[in-house]
């Protein structure tokens, strides 16, 4: 039943508008009752993200089976890779649902909500990781935001392009550029150096820039 409500909304939605059609059309169309309807989706917007719950979910999961051993880094990045797994199971939805929001204010907004669930919630797994760091609130809110800036990139340069082509090689490219900056810069926990005040060592690569030489060794002396 959840299912034939949201062919028949979408149905109407691109035959007549999202504006122009109502809870009572979408019913009609399923041959279901009001109460139907409203026992799976709040609203007529949650029809058309019906799908996120359910990801978030799985999201928190993932994030929450995490070990000690993890890079942060790349557990936030495979996390959301579970999100642009959900995109491309049904390619023809999702570009559909792309252009819909694209055209109505009030999904761009509620879709700017469900992102901002997203990165919140891998914020606050990184906030848990990094939480001996003295920037480790900072650290933790810029790389969030930094996957979700590169996971929105990919996937709708995949959606533009009507669903073809690899979304995962896109996706990865584009969360290269996060684990490239931040990956490997393990969490403090445990040992002394973190807590020593004398000693500062920086390990970085060849290749870094030295404005950030610079800034983590301004980090590392507070």
């Amino acid at each position: 039943m959840r299912d034939s409500l949201i062919a028949a909304a979408f149905r109407l939605f691109l035959e007549r508008g999202y504006e122009q059609t109502t809870i009572d059309d979408i019913v009609s169309l399923a041959g279901v009752g009001r109460r139907s309807f409203f026992r799976y989706f709040p609203s007529k917007e949650d029809v058309v993200f019906p799908d996120h719950e359910k990801c978030l979910a799985d999201m928190t999961a993932f994030l929450q089976a995490s070990e000690d051993g993890d890079d942060p880094v790349l557990r936030v990045c495979d996390a959301a890779r579970l999100v642009l797994r959900m995109y491309a199971e049904n390619p023809t939805f999702s570009v559909q649902r792309y252009r819909l929001t694209k055209q109505v204010p009030g999904l761009r907004t509620y879709e700017l909500s469900v992102v901002w669930r997203y990165e919140r919630t891998l914020a606050d797994y990184l906030r848990a990781r990094f939480s001996a760091r003295r920037d480790g609130t900072l650290r933790a809110d810029v790389i969030a935001a930094a996957v979700v800036a590169a996971h929105n990139h990919a996937l709708r340069s995949w959606l533009r392009a009507d669903g073809q082509g690899d979304a995962a090689t896109e996706m990865d490219h584009a969360l290269a550029y996060v684990t490239d900056a931040w990956s490997g810069e393990r969490p403090a926990g445990g040992g002394a150096a973190e807590e020593d005040e004398d000693v500062v060592i920086v390990i970085t690569r060849k290749s870094t820039p030295m404005w950030r030489v610079v800034r983590d060794i301004e980090a590392g002396l507070g």
